[in-house]
């Protein structure tokens, strides 16, 4: 498969996706980074900017965005995986309050780097809208809001909407009422990480493609051509992590997929809405995701896929036939206008990365020189770059807003070894997928989910 295929995003960028020259053998650097999606990169910018002296190597075993940073939804949210309640229950309140500041601040910080340094990403701050189709979703959804009221965010940060409200920002079928975030923007993620790429390597950034790592170890990256030392090895491979000796149980690569339909005419946007190309859900217990590309096609994606034994990740398990189905059937039901006779051109998907507690971390073990971020759980296009950002403040020494965060440090449990991780992960999607169906039916709260949500410890 050409990198190309491998989603809508990458086949609709403006260059050939040629892999860069791949390292010729050993070398030195004052920081190597493994992975070039988002979180490598933007550690990589903020470093670049912040000092130029240093000689910064990013290697990458395949090409800049081939995994989630060129695949996702394209939503650079305020989100978390980890609720408010969630985060001050571990760290207080004025800590949860200060890391979704954080998050909202980042969407804005990523907007301006993307004017900033010319990056053509199809950027448009539309919000989000995550509808209300339910009683049992309504409910959720004035549980959202009376959260984010309970930490101080007011109307202006979440929004709980009627029917109509609601229904002229998405106009899906059934809609009785949703929230509203203005802090999201819709972007053409594979556009934003080639920009990326292109911006860090003008800065005196080294990239590496088709150069596979095969073992982290304090003051090495270690690859077939060679090993490259360096006093800090910035982690940052996400869905891919399983793979590096000693991190079988570290996270868990859950696959997403994703569908895109062709242009759709004007009239039919007219139905739909999204007309400031908001990005939209609703609040099901397994998550989807769409956005209105700026070429006018319904991108849309979800969860559903099974994990994988082993934490094996394989190009074939990126499309799913029954998942695909499924998602089609979801269209068709949120927008009736979107039949069966309106085509499919892209089908597509990729695995990303989940903690056993449900959440991201950012971290530098200076008495190893190991740094890391991930575990986003699906919401990193704007996360990422606030690892970045820590990243660049930890590598440097130096003290910061950033590194007094919750999220900074934190260690995660290991997930539980096979067969238990297989049957635990698809166990629960199943629980999941059968708590909709229950509610669509019943309109009322599934306690199959409530009680897996503490498992989860949400």
């Amino acid at each position: 498969m050409s990198y190309q295929e491998l989603s809508y995003w990458l086949s609709t960028v403006d260059e050939p996706l040629t892999p860069r020259p791949a390292l010729p053998g050993e070398t030195d650097a004052d920081v190597v980074i493994v992975g070039a999606g988002y979180t490598g990169l933007w550690t990589a910018y903020y470093l670049a900017s912040a000092d130029p002296t240093l000689r910064i190597v990013v290697l990458e075993r395949e090409i800049a965005g081939y995994g989630a940073s060129g695949r996702n939804g394209g939503w650079c949210s305020a989100l978390f995986p980890t609720s408010l309640t969630g985060l001050a229950r571990r760290h207080g309140r004025d800590a949860a309050v200060a890391m979704q500041r954080a998050m909202r601040e980042t969407v804005r910080e990523v907007g301006r780097v993307v004017a900033a340094e010319g990056i053509d990403c199809d950027w448009a701050s539309g919000g989000t809208v995550v509808l209300a189709r339910t009683d049992a979703q309504l409910g959720r959804a004035r549980a959202a809001v009376e959260e984010a009221r309970a930490f101080g965010f007011g109307p202006d940060d979440l929004a709980l909407l009627d029917a109509g409200e609601a229904a002229a920002r998405c106009g899906a079928e059934g809609v009785r009422g949703g929230t509203y975030t203005p802090h999201c923007a819709a972007v053409h993620p594979a556009k934003l990480v080639r920009g990326l790429a292109r911006t860090v390597e003008r800065l005196g950034v080294t990239i590496h493609e088709r150069t596979p790592v095969r073992e982290i170890r304090p003051g090495a990256a270690v690859t077939p051509v060679g090993v490259v030392r360096a006093p800090v090895v910035v982690r940052a491979t996400e869905g891919w992590t399983a793979a590096l000796p000693g991190l079988r149980r570290a996270v868990v690569p859950v696959y997403s997929l994703m569908v895109a339909t062709e242009p759709l005419p004007a009239q039919t946007w007219a139905r739909i809405g999204l007309a400031d190309r908001e990005t939209f859900s609703d609040h099901r217990h397994v998550i989807i995701y769409g956005q209105r590309t700026a070429d006018g096609r319904l991108a849309f994606g979800g969860r559903g896929a099974p994990y994988h034994f082993g934490s094996r990740v394989r190009p074939g398990y990126d499309r799913e036939p029954a998942v695909f189905d499924a998602l089609r059937r979801t269209l068709g039901e949120l927008f009736p206008v979107l039949g069966p006779d309106v085509p499919l051109t892209h089908r597509w998907g990729g695995p990303l990365g989940v903690a056993r507690d449900w959440t991201a971390s950012v971290g530098l073990d200076r008495t190893t020189g190991l740094a890391w971020a991930g575990g986003y759980v699906g919401d990193g296009v704007s996360t990422t770059n606030l690892a970045g950002r820590t990243l660049a403040d930890l590598i440097r020494g130096v003290a910061s807003d950033l590194t007094a965060l919750p999220w900074v440090g934190h260690r995660s449990p290991r997930w539980e070894p096979e067969p238990l991780r297989w049957l635990a992960v698809n166990a629960g999607l199943r629980v999941m997928l059968s708590a909709d169906a229950a509610e669509a039916r019943s309109g009322r709260p599934s306690r199959r989910a409530a009680v897996f949500g503490r498992f989860l410890g949400h």
